[in-house]
């Protein structure tokens, strides 16, 4: 046994000294001292053995693992540096090559706009809110007016998430309004811009998701007269001073009076055509529709609770993305999401 046990510890080290990679050195260990390996057959063999000679073949046994495991651990530091000393050869780096130029990003050219529209609200006192986007019918529907049967609570134009028509991807930011005027007491001054979806067919002007900022004051002695002054102040510090708009009588359920205040087509410049041909961008009316606005209905005011015949209000609400396209001098509205680096670079 003591002879076998020398043998195995010189054919150990003659083929350890000679192995190059970590795999052999892998299939090496478990050939010596794996169970199944050479030494730990020897030692099942010790029951052989009388009781004097176990305790000196247990020590031999003992020497001869220590002696390969102490060269297999040598054997496998040294070739895990060499391998590491071949992966830094092969990844060096010149210091001396010029590095490549990194590019700063910036914003995208709607949040330029939203940032402008923001900080020139704030500047007139307006407050910022925001809110759900996934909101019940009734706060963007029933409580702003808009009864049942109202065509913007088809399931042609809105996205439901039940068969009751209760739940729903907001259409407007309006509910915030009515999320404000129930909690807070007038004045009341907020703009509340997000995201909003429709069943809007992806064309030069529209978009099934786009984004929306609402406005709504409300205090005593409110007028049609303050919310033309903001809208045109908004307009004006947007688009310079000679910006041409112009205000329509419209109907909206949760305002009364109500307005549509359009600008100027910045592609046609009001011609209606481009090229003699029909501009794509208004579709030849020479003006593109920025917003509805109006004065809170009395309904509206009263269902939150403030009284409609000590306070009154105006509210507003326009398309970012229509707004861009202005301020931007924008063609398509589509390019605005459409995420070209070479369209976005321009701004």
């Amino acid at each position: 046994m003591k002879e076998q046990l020398e043998q195995i510890r010189r054919n150990a080290m003659e083929k350890l000294a000679v192995s190059h990679t970590l795999a052999s050195l892998e299939e090496l260990r478990l050939q010596f001292l794996g169970k199944k390996g050479e030494v730990t057959a020897v030692l099942k063999q010790m029951g052989k053995l009388s009781a004097e000679e176990r305790p000196v073949m247990g020590q031999l046994a003992n020497q001869v693992r220590a002696d390969i495991e102490k060269l297999l651990e040598e054997r496998r530091s040294a070739l895990e540096a060499e391998a590491l000393e071949r992966k830094l050869e092969a990844e060096a780096v010149d210091v001396t090559i010029p590095g490549d130029s990194v590019s700063f990003g910036h914003q995208h050219p709607m949040n330029q706009v939203l940032e402008e529209i923001k900080n020139i609200f704030i500047g007139m006192g307006y407050q910022i809110v925001d809110g759900p986007e996934v909101e019940l019918a009734d706060y963007n529907f029933t409580r702003l007016n808009i009864e049942e049967g109202h065509p913007s609570r088809d399931r042609s134009d809105t996205f439901y998430f039940d068969d009751e028509d209760s739940i729903l991807l907001r259409t407007q930011t309006s509910p915030m309004q009515i999320r404000v005027m129930e909690h807070a007491k007038p004045p009341i001054c907020i703009l509340a811009p997000g995201r909003v979806y429709r069943k809007d067919e992806a064309d030069a002007t529209h978009s099934p998701m786009f984004h929306q900022i609402e406005g709504l004051v409300v205090d005593e002695h409110i007028t049609m007269g303050d919310l033309k002054g903001a809208l045109v102040m908004l307009m004006k510090r947007l688009y310079g001073e000679d910006a041409q708009m112009r205000f329509r009588p419209h109907h909206f359920p949760f305002t009364e009076p109500s307005c549509e205040m359009d600008m100027q087509c910045h592609k046609c410049h009001g011609t209606g055509q481009v090229d003699g041909q029909v501009c794509s961008t208004c579709h030849g009316e020479g003006w593109i529709e920025l917003l509805g606005a109006g004065m809170v209905h009395p309904k509206v005011l009263e269902g939150c609770g403030i009284d409609p015949a000590k306070y009154s209000g105006f509210a507003f609400g326009m398309g970012l993305e229509r707004t861009a396209m202005g301020r931007m001098r924008i063609n398509d509205l589509r390019l605005i999401f459409d995420n070209d680096i070479r369209f976005l670079n321009q701004f």
